[in-house]
């Protein structure tokens, strides 16, 4: 039953990508109007480009086109090529862009073993203990991070935060609403972290994005209420582990929020995420969207094609859709991408996917 159940879904793709061409066409001049007034679309003013359908605001974490480097514009480009009115941009590269000091280059990691598994073994040779480790650093090399961290220091306290708002424009202009910066800079010093959550609301977005854990958030929700922000955390699949729970997390702060990945709860637990998205869905900021398979389905946890996996995709959408939350959707591509596609044509899929379900 579970086969045929996943042929039937995989059928569902190949009739869905048959009128991918048409909805593609469709998005582009989707007009404003068609869009619940829950929350407002991140568009800018009279742009064409859309992605809220029905009331939910779909989008890209930009780390689905890392394979296309951080150059700022370049994602910018992709943004506006996969038909997303709206995303999570990630801090690699804003800096950069900005005038920010060059990183020293990174000690290389040692090659992994290469050629076939040992005779009568079945699978490549495992890893040592803790994976491949960097190279420690020489003292030469030592030295240039620690002048590269203070340097960085000054630079962020310097900046002029017109600057970010000239990139906020940019974006703007193009279409693209910026509503999270992934900056994860619970490691650096509270001034820099202060830092952080002004440029981004120079950018134009409600909060920062950070890995959920104690110290982290203890130290950047007070931050973040200070400046007026969200300190929003992201979660893998720490809700397998027996008695984890968002309650001590979102205790520290209002200003504490959720990036509540679906895809990683569904993946790890195999409990239908709605359970969690109507428990906190007035503490969820965002929700990070991916296909996968169950954590019972051979192979596990695996990324998939979108409708081609047994993640609730529609569910959570319609579920959305139904309660008028203003919780952003963000696509997030984690599937190997075919050498024929690239990420940008996947997204945009994604995109579509998406618009089919809701409208």
């Amino acid at each position: 039953m579970k086969d045929q159940t996943r042929t039937i879904g995989q059928l569902s793709r190949r009739k869905f990508l048959g009128t991918a061409a048409s909805a593609a066409a469709a998005i582009s001049i989707l007009p404003l109007s068609t869009s619940c007034t829950s929350t407002p679309s991140v568009a800018a003013a009279g742009s064409k480009l859309n992605s809220k359908f029905a009331g939910v605001q779909i989008g890209a974490i930009t780390y689905s086109f890392r394979d296309m480097g951080s150059n700022v514009e370049t994602t910018l480009k992709a943004c506006v090529d996969s038909g997303c009115s709206s995303v999570e941009l990630m801090s690699t590269g804003i800096e950069e862009y900005l005038g920010a000091p060059a990183a020293p280059p990174r000690p290389q990691r040692p090659p992994q073993p290469q050629g076939p598994p040992p005779a009568g073994a079945g699978a490549p040779a495992a890893r040592p203990a803790g994976g491949f480790q960097r190279a420690p650093l020489t003292p030469e090399q030592q030295a240039a991070q620690e002048k590269y961290t203070l340097d960085m220091k000054a630079w962020r306290l310097s900046v002029p935060m017109t600057k970010f708002e000239e990139l906020r424009k940019k974006f703007n202009d193009a279409g693209v609403g910026i509503h999270i910066v992934k900056f994860s800079p619970s490691r650096w010093s509270d001034e820099e972290i202060d830092y952080a959550f002004k440029a981004t609301k120079a950018l134009g977005a409600k909060g920062i994005t950070e890995e959920i854990g104690e110290e982290a958030v203890k130290k950047m929700g007070p931050i973040a209420e200070k400046n007026g922000m969200f300190a929003i955390f992201h979660q893998h699949m720490q809700f397998a582990t027996e008695g984890f729970s968002y309650d001590p997390f979102l205790a520290v702060s209002p200003a504490v929020m959720m990036n509540f990945d679906a895809g990683h709860f569904f993946g790890s637990t195999g409990i239908h995420p709605n359970t969690i998205i109507e428990k906190y869905h007035d503490r969820i900021f965002s929700i990070h969207l991916k296909d996968k398979t169950g954590p019972n389905t051979t192979p596990p946890n695996m990324n998939q094609v979108w409708g081609q996996g047994e993640m609730p995709i529609a569910d959570v959408l319609n579920l959305l859709k139904e309660k008028k939350w203003p919780i952003y959707v963000d696509i997030e591509l984690e599937y190997p991408v075919a050498e024929w596609s690239t990420s940008v044509k996947e997204v945009k899929t994604c995109v579509n996917y998406a618009r089919q379900i809701l409208i």
